[in-house]
């Protein structure tokens, strides 16, 4: 079995992050099949290839070759250690290829991503990747999440920014990709661009629920409304309201009343309180300790009257 090191797996992530511009594309996020049924993975756009072969892996614990592709006439090399290498076939079609399953198992439960080689001048050969597909085998249906917006509190809105938190939740399976689109007053609705905002998501928070929270800092004299838009096996599903955030206003800080400035400079002008939040928590500590101490000396004083008197002279006399 061709088992990546840890620091292969590295190099691996790392060429996946560095190529993600130019990636293979994988358009499904996520298959759910029973078992002994058949399952079918896309692997697009290898035309950008430089090299004739496409390899496809399955991750699990770590990335494992499963078998190789040529993509001038098909022929399929599974000269590789996989132990199920048999269970897998791949064909050529129209701008990629397939990975198939004829019979799925229960342990063909993980994700599988296609690769290729690109030759650079500066870099010599390297990898690219798709995005991966993960397949689910279970006998549950595939269900489209429910999606809600809600605005967010953060500390952002110190920095002139807003937040939103997307919910994406009763879903199977549970994984989801989030994106948005906003529109200005009664412009058109259009993606949003990654320099705009940024995103921060939140998977696997039990029950089936993911979330995604936004920050935007709003453009001056202008109102947008956002829509939370989250891909799913089952289908696309959009936020059923527009969270609408309002252009930064210029305002003056509130003036503070003379009484309750007075008592601010007056605290300002008060020392320091001795016992800071450190020696308190030592303080706490000790004190928690002699209370233990002194438990555990009443217990083995105790135990030891208890002892003496269970071991003195019987008062009981026969004749």
């Amino acid at each position: 079995m061709l088992l990546l090191p840890a620091a292969a797996l590295c190099c691996l992530c790392s060429a996946m992050v560095a190529t993600a511009a130019e990636e293979l594309i994988q358009d499904q996020l996520s298959l759910t099949r029973r078992v002994g049924q058949s399952a079918s993975f896309t692997c697009e756009q290898t035309q950008s290839c430089d090299d004739d072969y496409v390899y496809w892996y399955q991750k699990k614990e770590t990335f494992t070759l499963i078998l190789d592709i040529k993509t001038s006439d098909g022929a399929v090399d599974k000269d590789y250690d996989h132990p199920q290498k048999d269970d897998f076939s791949a064909v050529n079609i129209q701008n990629g290829c397939e990975l198939k399953i004829d019979k799925v198992k229960l342990s063909h439960s993980a994700s599988y991503y296609c690769s290729c080689q690109k030759d650079d001048p500066h870099r010599n050969w390297y990898d690219i990747f798709g995005s991966g597909t993960k397949l689910y085998v279970t006998d549950e249906p595939v269900v489209k999440p429910v999606v809600s917006v809600y605005p967010a509190a953060s500390r952002a809105h110190l920095e002139g920014k807003s937040s939103l938190l997307c919910l994406a939740s009763a879903m199977s399976p549970p994984l989801v990709q989030f994106s948005w689109k906003r529109q200005k007053e009664d412009g058109p609705l259009e993606e949003l661009p990654p320099a705009e905002g940024e995103q921060l998501q939140l998977t696997q928070l039990g029950r089936g629920r993911s979330a995604a929270i936004l920050t935007v800092r709003q453009p001056e004299n202008a109102t947008y409304k956002y829509i939370c838009s989250v891909r799913h096996e089952g289908g696309t599903a959009e936020g059923p309201t527009q969270q609408e955030v309002p252009a930064p206003a210029a305002s003056c800080p509130p003036e503070t009343e003379p009484a309750v400035l007075a008592a601010q400079q007056q605290a300002d002008l008060l020392p320091l309180d001795p016992l800071q939040p450190q020696s308190r928590v030592k303080l706490l500590c000790l004190l928690y300790t002699v209370l233990i101490v002194k438990s555990l000396v009443y217990c083995c004083g105790l135990s030891l009257l208890m002892s003496l008197r269970d071991d003195g002279p019987s008062t009981n006399y026969t004749d």
